[in-house]
């Protein structure tokens, strides 16, 4: 009985560090060919195993992919936003979540460029749950940089005139096209184009037209 009892907890052990970087292998897959090309059988061939063995832990395509999106969730909150969010609200924030961004692209967390950036332009035209997951994850961003542009502008770092939805957008685009550009070329430094038209944006937008730098600072938990 005791070598049951003592045993069981191991096998648990070992099987989620195995569904672990199962996953891991998912996303970094995924990130590269697409999440469309995420099965089964794909992905036991890239770790080397089974079918019947990765089969085990997903039992059907749909799961392994939700599951993917899930765990890759769980890396940009940890790459991006918990560091972009430690700093003070408003115009520091801003700065903060623009260059954790871009730190994630530059160290390339996923091989290929920002797992999200990816699935949107995967599935910007399917209609159906993941591209309805995709909006809600694009419109989040947006959503969380206008939030943090109103309170910069109420605490008087940004023109009050300032149109936040547009100003919003324009942070958004160079983050985007950085991560496209420094992957096609495998030229992270890209990402400091991406850097200059955050502060050109924000520059723009300050009350006397003063630019700042985003990324002066390293990004908390940044590489």
């Amino acid at each position: 009985m005791s070598e049951t009892t003592t045993d069981q907890p191991r096998r648990r052990s070992d099987g989620e560090q195995t569904h672990a970087a199962i996953l891991d292998a998912a996303m970094r897959l995924a990130s590269i060919e697409g999440l469309g090309s995420l099965t089964i059988g794909r992905l036991a061939r890239e770790l080397g195993v089974s079918k019947s063995g990765v089969f085990a832990h997903f039992k059907s395509k749909q799961r392994l992919q939700q599951e993917t999106i899930e765990a890759a969730t769980e890396v940009f909150e940890r790459e991006v936003f918990a560091p972009g969010m430690a700093a003070p609200e408003g115009r520091a924030r801003i700065e903060s979540l623009c260059e954790s961004y871009l730190s994630y692209v530059e160290r390339g967390v996923f091989p290929g460029g920002c797992f999200f950036a990816q699935l949107l332009a995967e599935f910007d035209a399917p209609s159906g749950p993941i591209h309805d997951e995709v909006v809600a994850g694009q419109e989040g961003w947006l959503a969380l940089l206008e939030g943090q542009i109103e309170v910069a502008k109420r605490e008087g770092e940004l023109d009050p005139a300032t149109d936040s939805a547009q100003l919003a957008f324009e942070l958004y685009g160079p983050l985007e096209l950085a991560n496209y550009l420094a992957t096609l070329n495998r030229d992270p430094s890209i990402t400091d184009r991406g850097r200059g038209a955050v502060r050109a944006a924000l520059g723009r937008a300050s009350p006397h037209g003063g630019a700042r730098s985003c990324g002066a600072q390293p990004s908390p938990g940044g590489g």
